[in-house]
């Protein structure tokens, strides 16, 4: 895994700055320690930082075609670079590396912009072609490797694997984007392209940039759309291809020269992971996980029988309930807001896995792709009543039972009934939005001072559902949100947590239940087979009967959470009125603060469990303490 940064100028005479590039690069040595390197030409500015895992002694970048007239960073791996490169060796391209990067090199060359459609990994690249005189970016189909880019205020464009890359540059506008923090206390993160500046983007995932010298500045093209219109694959189909299409996609994943390994939580995706890779080499699969000293926080027991199980090397570390240290560095680490509180745990098992291998395989994945999710089943049981009941009945009726239910948190599921609803007066897409909501709309509309809410303009972050609802071309109720998920949820909170916290340690991840040929062919299973009853991932789990333990598969989920409950009551208490009442979050007229005080006293009294609201307001006062002090 590496970094990749760089400038780019509409005019010749303008060069870069070499000293610039240089520190921008500097800024993610922890994406590649293992070397460096640099490309200019005339308004060009090329840089990488390298994680040594494939051709360990050809693979330095920036790496050129034969000429020298072509140039690419890359950050990623392609699993299917063989097969290219014996393809474009035989259309007469010249091979000097056996490195991954090369084809991509001469993948453009021979295909253009088309190249990335022949490309099956995950990347993040860009392209310098003398030639042409132009500048190719590219981001891989799922998201799995991020890119961030500016125009700056003099048309020159700004690039780099992080946000931080772009922060070096005296010139990036760090002008915040207000509907980004709409969206952020929505969903705990800020969805793509957004990002928390309103003159930075994340290329989206699947989408490419040209920039052409002498041509309108570029826009982002998507090259690849899941197909939710396919024939249906039913239980034939399944049985037959399920095990088979994971094998594959586990196979070509264990190419390294360096040592590999897998995490290891003890639930299903991680499992089914590990028992594919046990079958596909001979030596003892490397696997890790992380535990916590608070029960209902721990499933390391279900690891530990994984491991016995297929015979692993495994190790496990402990996160000790009060291990706040990590709390200050997340700022730091993921640059904008981000408010998944598990993003501590997953930098502890990234820490754990580095000490002994340079590559893991994780099971991301797999609960957007065969319905996981325990909110997929509530969606479909509240959808049946929206189509029995139409929405000039459930508006009103529903609505009004919304605003006066009380927010029982502490009672059983069946008597929490305030979001089921609320959402209950949307129709089906806003219903699902509601219940995504960390803040809730009403919540929002309390939070938000005057200030924010005229800058805001009237925008919500239901907007971010609505844009992917046009193009998902889908009836099926459960494909819809399986979509939204995979679009926003997936790429914005998961694989960005998984990504930053690996990157901190140097440690390459890879997702094989994200390999897009999996992912064309699952994402097209019957829905029907993907849950079944109040059994969610139904499909996955019956294929993996003969590979994973019964109490693994169908135990009840638990999730990589943090005790953030009795944090607030307790240990965080004083450091969480501070941030939120005082310093950068009170100075920026944001924010409602007899709100904020009603929520931190709600919680802290034990009245109700506000502590996923209040985490994301903590995160959000530490990006202002880091930013805009």
């Amino acid at each position: 895994m590496c970094g990749i940064a760089g400038i780019f100028h509409q005019d010749t005479s303008s060069s870069v700055d070499p000293s610039l590039l240089k520190q921008m690069n500097d800024s993610q040595t922890h994406r590649g320690p293992d070397d460096d390197g640099y490309f200019f030409d005339d308004g060009i500015g090329l840089a990488h930082r390298r994680l040594s895992i494939i051709d360990l002694a050809g693979g330095h970048q920036p790496l050129f075609n034969e000429d020298n007239s072509v140039c690419v960073v890359f950050n990623g791996e392609i699993y299917n670079y063989p097969a290219l490169t014996e393809e474009l060796t035989a259309l007469g391209h010249t091979f000097g590396t056996h490195s991954d990067t090369e084809a991509i090199v001469h993948a453009w060359e021979e295909w253009g912009v088309d190249c990335v459609k022949r490309f099956r990994g995950m990347f993040a690249f860009a392209i310098w072609d003398s030639n042409k005189e132009s500048l190719f970016i590219a981001r891989d189909r799922l998201g799995i490797k991020p890119l961030f880019y500016s125009q700056l205020p003099d048309s020159s464009i700004a690039f780099g694997s992080e946000l931080k890359v772009l922060k070096q540059h005296p010139d990036l506008v760090k002008e915040i984007d207000h509907r980004s923090i709409e969206d952020y206390f929505t969903f705990g993160y800020i969805p793509e392209p957004k990002t928390i500046y309103s003159e930075v983007s994340k290329l989206e995932p699947g989408h490419y940039l040209l920039f052409e010298r002498g041509k309108a500045p570029a826009k982002s093209t998507c090259y690849w759309e899941l197909d939710l219109n396919k024939p249906a694959i039913d239980q034939d189909g399944v049985d037959e291809r399920m095990i088979e299409a994971l094998k594959e996609a586990v196979d070509i994943r264990l190419v390294a020269e360096v040592p590999l390994g897998a995490f290891l939580s003890g639930g299903v995706d991680s499992s089914a992971v590990v028992a594919m890779m046990s079958q596909l080499q001979q030596e003892p699969v490397n696997t890790c996980s992380i535990g916590f000293d608070v029960k209902e926080f721990n499933e390391t027991e279900y690891a530990e029988m994984m491991a016995k199980k297929y015979q692993t090397s495994h190790r496990t570390g402990q996160v000790n309930q009060d291990d706040f240290e990590l709390i200050d560095k997340l700022a730091d680490l993921y640059d904008e807001p981000y408010a998944d509180s598990s993003a501590m745990p997953t930098y502890r098992v990234c820490e754990l896995a580095r000490q002994h291998v340079t590559v893991a395989l994780s099971g991301d994945g797999g609960d957007e792709l065969f319905a996981g999710y325990r909110r997929y089943r509530w969606h479909l049981n509240e959808d049946k009543v929206r189509n029995f009941l139409p929405l000039w009945f459930r508006k009103p009726v529903f609505g009004l039972l919304g605003k006066l239910y009380p927010k029982l948190d502490w009672a059983p599921r069946i008597f929490r009934a305030k979001t089921t609803f609320q959402s209950m007066a949307f129709d089906s897409v806003e219903g699902y939005h509601n219940t995504m909501s960390i803040m809730r709309s009403d919540a929002r509309n309390a939070l938000f001072s005057d200030k924010l809410k005229k800058k805001l303009k009237g925008y919500k972050s239901i907007e971010v559902f609505r844009h992917h609802e046009q193009k998902a071309h889908t009836d099926d109720p459960l494909k819809l949100v399986q979509y939204l998920d995979i679009k926003t949820y997936l790429v914005g909170d998961i694989l960005t947590k998984v990504d930053r916290a690996s990157m901190a340690h140097s440690l390459e991840v890879r997702v094989p239940l994200l390999d897009h040929k999996f992912v064309e062919w699952g994402i097209n299973v019957d829905s029907k087979l993907n849950i079944d009853g109040m059994e969610g991932k139904f499909s996955f789990k019956k294929a993996l009967e003969p590979y994973l333990p019964h109490d693994v598969l169908y135990r009840k989920k638990m999730g990589f959470a943090v005790p953030l409950v009795k944090w607030f009551r307790g240990p965080l208490q004083e450091k969480l009125r501070k941030s939120l009442l005082s310093g950068p979050m009170a100075e920026s007229g944001l924010f409602n603060t007899d709100y904020l005080e009603t929520l931190i006293n709600q919680h802290t009294s034990g009245k109700r469990d506000n502590s996923a609201a209040l985490w994301t307001l903590m995160m959000f006062s530490a990006f202002l303490e880091k930013n805009m002090s």
